[in-house]
């Protein structure tokens, strides 16, 4: 049976999950915790992609549009800022999940203006990285429900 290729975005700062603001974003690196969704869902072939380049990240999009069936995107602060990646989002019409590790909602003003999210099929935020496998859960539902 051919997996379900999904792919999972991350963009700046991110990186530096398990070390930064350990209060907000937790203790665990994305590296390790990746390991946990592969294993959770197996029918997906899952790719993981971090860039702290907001063209790179724009790149990747582009690359996936013939190859993945869906994408999580978590694009860190050009969440409230990229244009660029709101239209390869748009662009290559895969389904998308916008996901953020915090409550956006309860932080800063300007993290309340979120330009990716019109163009994603929906938002999760504030469940850690948890949000990931929630955002996994929903992009099964929105695949099979198009078949």
């Amino acid at each position: 049976m051919k997996k379900t290729r999904i792919l999972i975005l991350n963009g700046p700062n991110l990186n530096l999950l398990g070390e930064r603001e350990p209060e907000k974003y937790g203790t665990r690196s994305f590296e390790s915790y990746i390991k946990n969704l592969i294993e959770n869902f197996p029918n997906f072939s899952l790719e993981f992609f971090q860039s702290n380049i907001e063209g790179e990240i724009i790149n990747k999009i582009h690359e996936s549009m013939r190859s993945h069936q869906g994408i999580i995107i978590n694009a860190g602060g050009y969440s409230h800022t990229s244009v660029a990646i709101r239209d390869a989002l748009t662009a290559v019409n895969i389904p998308a999940i916008e996901v953020h590790i915090t409550n956006i909602y309860t932080r800063e003003d300007f993290r309340k203006q979120l330009l990716i999210s019109p163009v994603c099929k929906g938002i999760i935020t504030g469940f850690g990285l948890y949000s990931y496998d929630l955002a996994l859960k929903a992009i099964e539902q929105i695949i099979n429900r198009a078949c």
